[in-house]
């Protein structure tokens, strides 16, 4: 389904391990990477998190092969790959175990049908200690549903407001 809709890309038909966390194709699932672009949630503004006015100085930039995530403390980062889910399919991401059994949660929301672009995740660090994520390595897993029949409006319909991300996008209203 994934090669003949063009729906990742870069698409890795098999799982990639060689000393990295995996990534690729998986038996009912695609394990996606995540860039090596970061924005680690800072208090040095002593700003408030509201995601109507969200304050941008919230984040220190970071660009690099890893990230530590400070202690209880969250990083955003987008995908390596570029999504375009067709309009019968919808997506859910779940945490790799790797990750999950040293206290890291990936979070995002689903992949709605006809979204694409750069999938933007959330890392938290639930551990009172300092965690390192890999960039270019495994983070997450997406599951695909195709549904029986298409939804009456779509994404692209509603010309949603996180269409065609490119860069690890903050939140928007």
């Amino acid at each position: 389904m994934c090669e003949n809709h063009d729906m990742i890309d870069p698409f890795e038909p098999r799982q990639v391990r060689d000393g990295n966390i995996s990534y690729g194709l998986s038996s009912y699932g695609y394990d996606i990477r995540i860039s090596s672009e970061f924005k680690v949630f800072t208090n040095v503004h002593n700003s408030i998190v509201d995601p109507k006015n969200f304050d941008d100085r919230s984040f220190v930039d970071i660009e690099g092969p890893e990230c530590i995530i400070p202690p209880n403390s969250f990083a955003l980062a987008r995908t390596e790959e570029y999504f375009r889910i067709p309009r019968d399919v919808l997506v859910v991401c779940v945490g790799k175990s790797t990750y999950a059994r040293c206290g890291l949660i990936v979070n995002v929301t689903p992949l709605e049908p006809t979204w694409e672009g750069y999938l933007t995740l959330e890392i938290s660090n639930t551990t009172p200690l300092p965690a390192k994520v890999y960039g270019r390595e495994g983070i997450a897993q997406l599951l695909f549903f195709e549904g029986d029949e298409e939804p009456e409006t779509a994404y692209a319909d509603r010309q949603g407001k996180y269409m065609e991300q490119t860069g690890v996008t903050l939140p928007k209203m």
